[in-house]
């Protein structure tokens, strides 16, 4: 994934990944492509979650690679949807109707689900 983030940026890069680019990859490709991210730091929004195998292997990997002075994990959350046609904020971003579910995945050290329930998942973002 680029990396877009600037070095005198203090903001929380979010990476809003559709469901287009990670259709055809591997479970493993798709855990890199979250892991790489939230080890850069960043917040990533896959438009169509993982499935509950790819989830228990992304934990999986995640818990292999934390260490004391470093990785220190991820928080994840996920939203499902109702089957239909996405027209929230997401959908119309990535141009696109999205079936499935909605996960955010963070670095375990800035971000905090503070509240989740079917219709809200309210985050809070520290940054490093």
């Amino acid at each position: 994934m680029p990396e877009t983030q600037h070095p005198d940026d203090d903001g929380v890069q979010i990476d809003m990944i559709s469901a287009d680019r990670i259709q055809g990859l591997r479970t493993m490709e798709k855990i890199r492509l979250v892991l790489d991210g939230v080890h850069d730091g960043n917040i990533v929004i896959l438009e169509q979650g993982l499935d509950p195998e790819e989830e228990s292997k992304l934990i999986e990997v995640t818990m292999s690679e934390i260490s004391p002075d470093g990785f220190t994990g991820i928080e994840i959350e996920t939203y499902p949807t109702d089957g239909g046609d996405d027209t929230g904020l997401l959908g119309r971003l990535m141009g696109s109707s999205s079936k499935g579910k909605l996960t955010v995945i963070g670095p375990a050290n800035q971000i905090e689900t503070l509240h989740k329930d079917e219709n809200l998942i309210s985050t809070l973002v520290h940054r490093g």
